[in-house]
């Protein structure tokens, strides 16, 4: 299992796609190049074009005999500068990253300042319109839960239920920066991003907090915000909490 962190901005997805760059593409031809067999990885999570992360997750299945916790050095080596592997370790043969309970944590980050500062440009979204996070606070509160999302999806989606259970929305200001963090069992494509651009709409005044409640309700896209921009966007913590709890049971070994 590889936990992968990169800048999205100069790729079109994690998903594989001929003729495009993409984060599973150059992970499957880093790993090919350095085992010498054809390998195809998995991901935790298959964030959009743009999209950045800290901790996404990949497995794999080799016969290579290099120690599982050596393969972050050894791939990294042949992976572009803005996608590197930050951990790797053996995870059981059954581990699937999309097929087991999941807890992750999303962070839209917003520049607030006077003027765009081009140090920020690619990692937050900035904003000329002054944001009341109070406001933004108050309307994020409908979100936490269960919930029928389908107003907060992408009318594209392929999910076969658009319920999903939303644990925590933190909304934090940093001087002249927001950052809205959500936290939650699994999302649907677009979701944390409509998330983002609806309560910014609530912090410039457009909605009052409680309309986030009708637009849950009414469960048409339709009925909430705009979608966000990619560029603000990072998966900032990725949790298997049965794979956690197995690993946590097992004896320490002796020096």
């Amino acid at each position: 299992m590889l936990t992968v962190a990169y800048d999205g901005t100069d790729y079109h997805g994690w998903q594989y796609q001929d003729n495009t760059k993409t984060i599973e593409g150059e992970l499957n031809k880093g790993l090919t190049d350095l085992l010498k067999e054809p390998i195809e990885v998995i991901g935790a999570s298959r964030t959009d074009a743009g999209v950045h992360a800290l901790c996404n997750v990949a497995v794999f299945d080799t016969d290579a005999g290099i120690p599982a916790e050596k393969f972050s050095y050894a791939l990294n080596q042949m992976l572009p500068s803005d996608i590197k592997v930050r951990a790797s370790k053996e995870v059981p043969l059954t581990f699937h990253p999309r097929k087991t309970d999941t807890v992750k944590t999303y962070e839209y980050r917003i520049d607030c300042e006077k003027f765009p500062n081009p140090i920020k440009q690619r990692f937050a979204y900035f904003t000329y319109t002054p944001l009341n996070e109070e406001r933004m606070r108050q309307g994020a509160a409908y979100l936490i839960g269960e919930h029928d999302f389908k107003s907060f999806c992408s009318v594209n989606t392929t999910s076969l239920t658009t319920v999903r259970t939303i644990y925590d929305i933190q909304i934090e200001r940093n001087d002249a920066d927001i950052a809205i963090q959500v936290t939650g069992n699994g999302f649907l494509y677009n979701m944390v991003r409509i998330i983002a651009g609806t309560l910014m709409e609530v912090g410039r005044g457009k909605y009052p907090p409680d309309r986030i409640g009708q637009m849950l309700a009414q469960k048409d896209r339709t009925a909430a915000g705009p979608t966000a921009p990619a560029c603000g966007l990072i998966l900032k913590e990725l949790h298997f909490p049965q794979l956690e709890s197995e690993e946590s049971k097992q004896p320490i070994e002796s020096a």
